[in-house]
């Protein structure tokens, strides 16, 4: 019996490291997110949906001028396009050099940023996509979002940077905390009404941050948003637009068939 019992534990012991190790290999490094202890968390209400291209890996997405801008990833199919939302009609585009995972986008002053992945590499265009410049950064690219006078950006890490719009360096950051305790994995960025949104990647989380010392100020859980037809053959949620006319946010993610207009409930 004893012997027998041996045998158990190193086979639960094997079993464990494999699944540890499948964890990290996927992505997972960290336990899921669970929102601290009096930290606000919201529900929300679909006031509408719009068609989204299923074959887009959505990394950006901005509502601009009464159109909606969105980035996208993987090798090869990486690239920035302008959407009709009501007709989900694409009107015009651009495609990334192959060597290029695109990243986060944001518009500001006119221009139009893109980050990349791992290649250190971010562009700027104007409205008609027309490549302007590029510039470097130290760390991966995430997300990417604006408050009116600098570029914020993520790099999958807990730290959100900002950058200044024209020299496009660091010119500050915070540390997001919930409670105090670290948030990673912050992805696609979107600033709403004085406050930073972010995706949590691999989670059906949007983080509410302040800008100005990184707390997190509430979550938005908006795990059921899809429908189980949907969700077949859908990846991760991340893509969060905000409409400051219409006061609309909108929500979408990678492989998606629709995006969603959602309001928040207690």
């Amino acid at each position: 019996m004893g012997r027998d019992i041996d045998r158990l534990l190193v086979v639960l012991v094997a079993v464990a490291v494999l699944a540890a190790a499948a964890y990290v290999f996927l992505g997972m490094a960290s336990p899921p997110v669970v929102p601290a202890n009096g930290t606000p968390v919201y529900g929300y209400r679909v006031v509408a949906n719009f068609s989204h291209d299923p074959t887009a890996f959505t990394e950006g997405l901005v509502f601009f001028q009464g159109y909606l801008y969105e980035g996208t990833g993987l090798y090869g199919k990486s690239g920035i396009r302008q959407y009709d939302l009501a007709s989900g009609e694409v009107l015009k585009s651009l495609d990334l050099p192959q060597q290029y995972f695109g990243e986060g986008i944001t518009i500001l002053g006119g221009r139009l940023y893109q980050l990349t992945w791992q290649s250190h590499k971010g562009f700027v265009y104007d409205l008609n996509f027309t490549l302007l410049q590029e510039f470097s950064y130290a760390t991966e690219g995430w997300g990417l979002t604006q408050n009116g006078s600098h570029l914020i950006m993520s790099d999958g890490s807990s730290t959100l940077y900002f950058l200044d719009p024209v020299a496009l360096t660091v010119v500050g950051q915070v540390q997001v905390t919930d409670n105090g305790n670290p948030v990673v994995y912050l992805n696609e960025l979107e600033y709403i009404n004085g406050e930073v949104w972010a995706n949590v990647w691999q989670t059906d989380l949007i983080a509410r941050i302040s800008p100005q010392n990184g707390t997190v100020l509430g979550w938005v859980n908006l795990a059921g948003l899809l429908s189980p037809s949907d969700r077949a053959g859908a990846d991760v949620l991340n893509g969060i637009a905000f409409d400051p006319a219409g006061s609309r946010i909108l929500v979408t993610g990678k492989y998606w068939p629709k995006i969603y207009q959602i309001e928040l409930l207690p």
